[in-house]
């Protein structure tokens, strides 16, 4: 594998939804062993709730799942985060099963099994480099490793907290980038403690990012996360992973 491709595949963070654990743990070595970030889960449910927490730019989905079939997961996935690659990976042959991955979930590849796992490897690299070219000028980067976020400007660069982080990733991934206040509460029962965080900490969380934002954001501008009422907090700028 040359630097060039091995450099576009770290920048992105893979999800595998595949219900065949044998079949699930062969993939998810392969991709690690180039270079990838890889996250594993068994089911649509599994997947929510790592989307939560985790940055994801691109789903290999199964459309045998249990619980919530994979056409409509990649159907959601779709609406909710539409610059995320699709590629549905199933043992379904039929042209109508193609036809139905393509238009009603959206997927950018449609997979039959068995897939050669070096087809899956350029399959990733194809995908991450049209991912790359659509980010627009006005998009805001945020890089999970340093955890900064950075402006269309090179002076508009933020520097944030765990929290803070892990909030944007949660409102970046969910539909409309908007989600309920208990939800988000519940997103930090896992750093270091057994409980959620409460609203009025919430609030103080959104409060402290907001004023963030406007250090670096133009008079006047838009608050970037803005409150819904009777739900919670809506993302409201466009921001793409850099891992």
């Amino acid at each position: 594998m040359t630097q060039e491709c091995q450099d576009a595949a770290q920048r992105l963070s893979v999800a595998i939804v595949e219900d065949d654990a044998l079949l699930r743990q062969e993939i998810e070595i392969h991709l690690r062993a180039h270079g990838m970030v890889v996250h594993a889960t068994n089911s649509a449910a599994g997947l929510d709730d790592l989307t939560a927490r985790e940055a994801i730019d691109f789903f290999l989905i199964d459309l045998n799942l249990p619980g919530e079939s994979g056409l409509s997961l990649c159907k959601r996935l779709r609406e909710s985060i539409p610059q995320a690659g699709i590629v549905i990976c199933t043992g379904r042959t039929a042209l109508i099963d193609r036809i139905a991955g393509y238009k009603q979930g959206g997927a950018d590849f449609y997979l039959t099994k068995p897939v050669s796992p070096d087809e899956l490897v350029l399959v990733i690299e194809s995908l991450g480099r049209r991912m790359k070219k659509s980010a627009t000028e006005d998009n805001w980067s945020l890089s999970l490793r340093d955890r900064t976020l950075q402006g269309p400007l090179p002076k508009q660069k933020l520097q944030i907290t765990n929290r803070e982080k892990t909030l944007l990733v949660a409102l970046m991934q969910a539909k409309d980038n908007t989600l309920n206040s208990g939800v988000l509460c519940d997103l930090f029962g896992n750093e270091g403690s057994d409980h959620a965080i409460s609203k009025h900490a919430l609030e103080e969380l959104v409060a402290r990012l907001r004023k963030k934002f406007k250090t670096v954001q133009a008079e006047g501008s838009e608050h970037a996360i803005k409150s819904v009422w009777g739900v919670g907090y809506q993302l409201c700028i466009r921001v793409n992973f850099v891992h």
